[in-house]
């Protein structure tokens, strides 16, 4: 869904040496454009800070915060998310998406990503009401967690993966999109400005201010977008299994059709005690990759049909 009009800059509208095109879409803390670099005549994608809780735009163009009480917060996230745009652009991984530049205006801060033809997770899920092949997810989410390690590793960490943040190349690549909610760790909610949920996807720790975040928050939300693929919707919201479970285990409900080691390692990172999880991608890994996946009778994985329609083939 694409944010209000008054949120979005209009269409040729100039930032540094870019012109934008259109708007791509939005979310609770900025709104996100395709555009044309001006010198070099190729598309890029922009992320514009702007927390629709904290700020608005006015009817000049800037990004202002809303009122004096959320003046300081604001301020802060702008000043997170520039931070965090630069050290994003020094990391390159092929399942990372690229961001190569950043800079302010408007009264606020934006992030350049490159463009990438291809198809967006969550639109492919929505055509085929899940049921993806277990060679679809073994292909796709190891390469995932190669770049999730990544951001790990450099003490990162993402904090809104989910299929509409996951965004398949052509040739079946995928990318890790959308880092607008990234941030440092170890450290507690009440140190960040605001905070995103995704029902389904967010762990219970990303609920309250209290809740401690670390590379367990992002392999819950690898599992509940795993476990999507296979069931075609989100699973039931972390809030309301920490009151009362009643999500069936995958290994339990999908066991006629994918491997006991897949299903144990989706059901591992979805526990709601975050210890519980693996602590790491390495330890995640392990378990997803114990062992291989069972004989298909299918002619062609899913994973097979959409990587030879994204490069155009029958």
């Amino acid at each position: 869904m694409l944010r209000k009009k008054l949120d979005s800059l209009p269409a040729g509208t100039v930032l540094d040496n870019y012109r934008l095109e259109r708007t791509l879409g939005g979310g609770g803390f900025s709104v996100v454009y395709r555009a044309l670099e001006l010198s070099t005549d190729r598309r890029v994608v922009i992320k514009e800070y702007i927390p629709n809780k904290l700020a608005r735009r006015d009817r000049n163009g800037q990004v202002c915060a809303r009122s004096e009480q959320t003046a300081d917060r604001f301020s802060r996230g702008r000043k997170l998310f520039f931070q965090e745009a630069s050290t994003l652009a020094t990391l390159k991984h092929p399942n990372i998406v690229d961001v190569f530049n950043f800079f302010q205006a408007n009264g606020t801060a934006y992030m350049v990503m490159a463009y990438r033809h291809g198809e967006n997770l969550q639109s492919y899920l929505q055509s085929r009401r899940g049921g993806l092949s277990e060679t679809f997810l073994r292909t796709v989410f190891p390469q995932l967690l190669d770049g999730l390690e990544l951001i790990h590793s450099n003490d990162l960490l993402h904090l809104d993966i989910k299929p509409g943040n996951v965004h398949i190349c052509r040739g079946g690549q995928p990318l890790l999109l959308d880092f607008g909610a990234v941030h440092g760790f170890p450290q507690s909610r009440q140190e960040q400005p605001g905070q995103i949920i995704s029902p389904g996807f967010s762990p219970v720790e990303q609920y309250g201010n209290d809740g401690y975040v670390g590379p367990w928050t992002d392999l819950y939300a690898i599992g509940a977008t795993m476990r999507t693929c296979i069931e075609g919707r989100p699973p039931l919201n972390a809030r309301s299994r920490h009151e009362a479970d009643s999500l069936r285990p995958a290994r339990d409900t999908f066991n006629k059709r994918y491997s006991e080691s897949l299903l144990q390692a989706i059901d591992r990172a979805m526990e709601v005690d975050p210890l519980l999880r693996p602590q790491s991608v390495a330890e995640f890994r392990a378990a997803l990759l114990q062992e291989s996946p069972p004989a298909t009778d299918e002619p062609r994985s899913a994973f097979s049909r959409l990587a030879n329609s994204l490069l155009g083939r029958s």
